[in-house]
């Protein structure tokens, strides 16, 4: 038998048996059965030779990514932008909390009800010269009490004078004038301050009077001071004083007064803030 014969007795022997197996199973088994529909998938273009999907969508996000990190609301220059607008606006609230501080105080020394420090001055320099507190309108003083003989705490002080002097210079320009006053006129003179005050600090301005005169300045700073009762004439002895330095503005008000706490840095930072936050004008 050849190979076409073969092949069409097959064919006609399973034919045959798929229609007995159909009509076995009753009438209604031809009702049941639906023609199969193919769906055609719709066949994805190739990628071009040489090229991956995985390699040019990889490309692609890391592209998107860059983009997207430039050209975002929250790149680095907007932090940055951000953070110092933020150190900006603390620094300038900081500073002017300090400043109304600074000014609150010197107001209060001028209220009502306050006890006023400082007041007019009728002495003579270390010059010989009568000077009054009206000689200094226009700039600002610092005044510091004491007596030459002092061994040790008015040294201190003066030194540390003659550093915030050149600090204040510095950094204001000459618009203060350093003024040392003596609690200890009778012995005191002019050419014993002039001789003194010649090893501290060339600007110090010495201011000595008689004792009344010395007396009622005191008061006026609320100076305390005093001397041993019953000197005998050449007797030594020392002057026991309030330890400050007396920071008045250039109409001759109270601003500030320094302790011995104040480093001179600290004490000349203190007084430049006082005469940049003076508004009106300063003589030189």
């Amino acid at each position: 038998m050849s190979t076409i014969s073969s092949a069409r007795l097959l064919q006609s022997t399973f034919a045959g048996s798929g229609r007995k197996a159909f009509a076995s199973r009753g009438p209604m088994s031809s009702q049941c059965l639906t023609p199969l529909r193919l769906r055609a998938i719709p066949r994805q273009p190739a990628a071009p030779a040489g090229f991956h999907s995985s390699a040019v969508r990889s490309f692609k996000t890391v592209e998107e990514a860059k983009s997207r990190y430039r050209s975002g609301p929250f790149s680095w220059k907007a932090g940055l932008l951000f953070l110092l607008s933020g150190v900006g606006l603390t620094f300038y609230f900081r500073t002017e909390k300090e400043r109304m501080e600074r000014k609150r105080i010197a107001e209060m020394s001028k209220g009502v009800g306050k006890p006023k420090v400082g007041g007019p001055l009728n002495l003579v320099d270390h010059e010989g010269k009568e000077r009054k507190d009206e000689d200094w309108r226009g700039k600002f003083m610092l005044v510091y009490f004491g007596f030459t003989r002092c061994p040790d705490i008015c040294p201190e002080e003066l030194d540390k004078m003659a550093e915030m002097i050149d600090l204040v210079k510095k950094s204001k320009g000459n618009v203060m004038t350093p003024i040392f006053i003596t609690c200890d006129p009778a012995r005191d003179t002019p050419p014993v301050m002039k001789e003194y005050l010649a090893e501290f600090h060339p600007d110090i301005v010495g201011l000595t009077g008689t004792y009344d005169q010395i007396k009622q300045t005191c008061k006026s700073y609320r100076v305390y001071f005093s001397t041993p009762p019953d000197i005998k004439p050449g007797q030594d002895y020392l002057v026991d004083h309030s330890i400050y330095f007396y920071l008045m503005d250039p109409e001759g008000d109270f601003v500030e007064a320094l302790g011995r706490q104040h480093t001179p840095e600290q004490a000349a930072k203190l007084i430049s803030k006082h005469i940049g936050d003076w508004e009106g004008p300063l003589k030189k």
